[in-house]
């Protein structure tokens, strides 16, 4: 089973809660694609085709899960966009929001997101949906 982690990646700390998400689901006996990890990251506009072709066309290949991280106060748009390509091929998606609860952020997350997917608020309810998940 292999899982697809989204989030923001442009800084040192967002970077390092992804790759935290991406050891438990190892952990757990998933394989992981984490974009930043497996394809780089875009540095200016001539990377948009080797990002896109590497994250999106070939890495959602036998893609079973989307473990998405939702903090901040809006969700990165290629995190949105993963999301929505997920959810219309017909991957499921599992969101993390630790920063404030899922009820006190439908501003900032949109009732289309919050609908979409099952949403957990600390990395120990991660663990236990994606123990559920595996079964």
């Amino acid at each position: 089973m292999k899982v697809y982690i989204a989030g923001k990646l442009r800084n040192d700390a967002e970077r390092e809660f992804l790759e935290k998400i991406a050891k438990l689901c190892e952990d757990l006996g998933f394989k992981t694609f984490l974009p930043h990890r497996d394809v780089g990251l875009a540095k200016d506009i001539e990377d948009v085709e080797r990002i896109f072709q590497g994250d999106i066309i070939e890495g959602f290949e036998d893609i079973d899960l989307v473990v998405s991280v939702l903090d901040g106060l809006h969700v990165g748009a290629g995190t949105a966009w993963e999301l929505g390509y997920a959810y219309a091929k017909g991957i499921p998606c599992i969101g993390i929001k630790t920063d404030e609860p899922v009820s006190e952020a439908l501003e900032y997350l949109s009732a289309i997101l919050i609908g979409s997917m099952d949403i957990v608020d600390s990395i120990n309810k991660l663990k236990e949906k994606l123990k559920e998940f595996s079964k």
